[in-house]
Formats: structure tokens, C-alpha cells, sequence
């Protein structure tokens, strides 16, 4: 619940500066989330990778794939600016963003850039911790970094004293100050935790980059959906645009705390698994599941109250209407959405990741052709949405039941006899 608060907080604050500075931060924020995103498959294979060792006792594995996950985590945030900096006004328009939504969109992405190396090195930090079973230390940096994010939105974005109002641009550096405090964070708690190695073994390198290479495509394609569910949005006009935006900030705060669940499951499962202990990984994809399923019913009916509230801070009057008739659509599929994640984080933890690939195209195939196809409105681009979550959730649980293909967790089964 803690890292998409500072999306709240984003939304609330720039609300007050009108609809077209909240589409604005609807483009920026989809486009760099989207694109750091890409480059999670580093998070993602070092938890994975470090469980399993913990799993296996082998803490000096543990060890040289968290510092070599971070050093490429680091690299690669450096190719991110070198590469998104120059593209920030063509990245706007292909969003659909033009006029006043495309400049406020640019002055805010252009800034953001800066924070990418502490992003990627947070997040890949954050799996070496989640691997080793140590989510509080997680915690309290999100904590940290969205409390540092809260005070400084509230100083820059509006001024205080000498400091002037710097609209969109001061969410943005306040964005960029607090993600590069959390980096030094995260790797002072890695280092004290598992200690640090800058020894590069470049068959590890190979491994990591082929294991990354069907993450990467998987979440390519995923945010490339989220681009085209943006896009068509905010083509509709700032109104639209700026509904969106308020329905996406609950989605995404909704999706990252279901996550809690993909990420415990991917540690435990992978801690099982790296120890041949294949009932347990299964028993714990079970229980994933139910609970996952649970809190999304409970997040919906949460989600269907609240939505009044949702309207007073996130809303501008000139959106409601959009709003409100798109609302009960992402309300409906939050215990799919559940399962969505849960089974993705199973999968993690076995290393299933081509599989993972393929779902995730057919979905986004199927989700692209609906964006396309559907009338111009708001509540067909969550209803194709709503396709596209199903089909993911569906193919995420044929492969654990009753094991679709060649599932690790149904052959190793049948293989160890347990």
C-alpha cells in the first residue's frame, strides 16, 4: 500500500491545478512508469534467483547476484536517460497529448528522467531483500521515500517562503529528490544485509540476460496495453484524459497492494523450489490464490463505497461524469485482477517465465484488437481492460490447475514422487 501513494498524492495535488495539468501527469506518469517498468525483469530474477539460494543455503550466490543486479540496474538506468531524454516531446505526442496537456506532459517527464538509475537500483534491491524473506526493510523504505515525496510535493508544487510554485515540474523533482534517497537506502541495507561483491562473473551476466530477455518482452508487451489504454483516453479530450488519470491512480494503487500477494508467493515459492521441496511451492500457490481472491472481493466493495470520496479529491467537476460511468467497470474486476497477480508471482518463483511471455502476448493481442475496434468512449477502454486482465488471470491458472503444458510445479511433482 505504500508505493503507489505517492501516485495519490501526485493526482490530489495537481488536481487543484485543473484538468489539463492532471491529464498532463496521466501521460507522464504511464510513460515513465511504463518504460522503468520494462526494465523490472532485473527486480524480478534477482528475488527469484536469491530465494532459491536461500532456499539452498548458498549465500555467497545470493551475494553475487544482488551486486551484479545492481550494478546492470544502475547501468541501464543511465541508458534510460541517454535514450528517453531526447524523445520526451515525440513520447508525449504518440500519448495523444497535444496544446497545454503536451507541454505540462513534457516539463514533467523531462525532469523524471533523473530519477531512473535510483528506480532501477531500488527496485532490483528490493527484490534481494524480498528474496531473503526480509519484506520490512522494503516496507520502511517505501515508507521513507513516500513520506520524503508527500513533504516536498506540498512545499514545491505550491511554493512556501522563498521557494516558488512550480506546478507539475515541482511534483516531479520532489519525484526525482525522494527516489534517489531511497536508492542510497536500499543499497546500504543490501550491503549491510548480504554484504557486496563487485567481482562479475559474465556467465551469470548470460543467464540473467536470457532469463530477462522473456521478462522484458512480457512487460514490454503488458505496458505497451497500458500505452494504448492511455493513448486512446487521452485522445478523447482533457476531460477524459483526466478521468482516466483518477481511475487509473485507484487502479494502480489497487493492483500494487493485491501485489503483496505475487510477491510473497514468488519468494516462498522459489524458496521451496530451490530446496526440492515441490509440495510446499504448491501448498503456498494455494493459499496465495484464496487470499488473493479474498482481498480482491474485500478491495472491491471498498473500491464501490468509496468512490464519492475518490470524486472530492481526485475529480474535477468537469470529469465526474466520465468518471462515474467508468468506475463500476475497474470495481467489477478487482477479484480477477487478484488472480492476475497471484499466479504471476508463483510463476516467478519456478522461473516460468516464457510462459508468463506468452500469456501476456496473447492478452495484449486480444486487448490491442478490442482498443481498435471498440467505440470512442472511456467505458470501452476499461472494458477491453477488463478482457485483457481476464485472459491473463485464466492462463495463469490452467498452468498450476490442473498444469497446463510443461508446468515446473505439475512435472517436478510427478518427477520427485512429492
Amino acid at each position: 500500500m505504500a508505493e503507489p501513494l505517492t501516485g495519490f498524492v501526485d493526482t490530489a495535488f495537481i488536481n487543484r491545478l485543473g484538468a489539463e495539468s492532471l491529464a498532463a501527469l496521466g501521460v507522464g506518469t504511464v510513460a515513465l512508469s511504463s518504460l522503468f517498468w520494462i526494465f523490472n525483469f532485473l527486480g524480478i530474477s534477482t528475488q527469484t534467483e536469491v530465494a532459491q539460494a536461500h532456499g539452498n543455503d548458498n549465500r555467497v550466490r545470493a551475494m553475487e547476484i544482488t551486486s551484479l543486479g545492481i550494478i546492470l540496474s544502475g547501468v541501464f538506468g543511465l541508458i534510460i536517460i541517454s535514450v528517453g531524454l531526447p524523445f520526451t516531446s515525440p513520447i508525449a505526442s504518440v500519448l495523444g497529448a497535444d496544446g497545454p496537456i503536451q507541454t505540462a506532459a513534457e516539463e514533467y517527464m523531462s525532469i523524471r528522467w533523473w530519477g531512473a538509475p535510483a528506480i532501477m537500483v531500488t527496485m532490483t534491491g528490493f527484490g534481494a531483500l524480498r528474496g531473503l524473506q526480509d519484506m520490512r526493510s522494503a516496507l520502511w523504505i517505501s515508507l521513507g521515500i513516500n513520506a520524503i515525496n508527500i513533504l516536498l510535493d506540498a512545499v514545491l508544487i505550491f511554493g512556501a517562503g522563498p521557494i516558488p510554485a512550480l506546478g507539475i515540474g515541482g511534483a516531479a523533482i520532489a519525484s526525482v529528490i525522494a527516489q534517489w534517497i531511497g536508492a542510497v537506502w536500499v543499497l546500504f541495507r543490501v550491503k549491510k544485509i548480504l554484504g557486496w561483491t563487485f567481482h562479475i562473473d559474465l556467465s551469470e551476466v548470460r543467464k540473467l540476460m536470457i532469463v530477462g530477455s522473456d521478462l522484458f518482452v512480457r512487460t514490454g508487451v503488458l505496458n505497451l496495453f497500458s500505452l494504448l489504454a492511455m493513448r486512446k483516453a487521452t485522445q478523447l479530450g482533457a476531460d477524459s484524459g483526466a478521468a482516466n488519470q483518477a481511475i487509473r491512480q485507484v487502479w494502480m494503487f489497487g493492483t500494487l497492494v493485491l501485489d503483496s500477494y505475487a510477491v510473497a508467493g514468488q519468494s516462498l515459492v522459489a524458496y521451496f523450489f530451490g530446496a526440492g521441496r515441490i509440495r510446499d511451492a504448491r501448498k503456498v500457490g494455494e493459499i496465495v490464490c484464496f487470499w488473493g481472491l479474498v482481498s480482491g472481493v474485500a478491495l472491491a466493495g471498498i473500491m464501490w463505497i468509496g468512490g464519492g470520496l475518490v470524486i472530492d479529491l481526485l475529480v474535477p467537476p468537469s470529469a465526474v461524469s466520465l468518471f462515474n460511468s467508468a468506475w463500476l467497470i475497474v470495481v467489477m474486476v478487482q477479484p480477477v485482477n487478484a488472480l492476475a497477480f497471484a499466479t504471476d508471482g508463483i510463476h516467478w518463483g519456478t522461473g516460468d517465465y516464457r510462459y508468463l511471455r506468452n500469456a501476456v502476448l496473447l492478452a495484449t493481442c486480444i486487448g490491442a484488437l478490442g482498443l481498435f475496434l471498440v467505440p470512442h468512449s472511456l467505458n470501452w477502454v476499461w472494458i477491453m481492460t477488463d478482457i485483457w486482465i481476464g485472459v491473463r488471470a485464466t492462463m495463469g491458472m490452467v498452468r498450476i490447475w490442473p498444469g497446463m503444458g510443461k508446468s515446473p510445479l505439475r512435472f517436478e511433482s510427478q518427477k520427485t514422487g512429492l
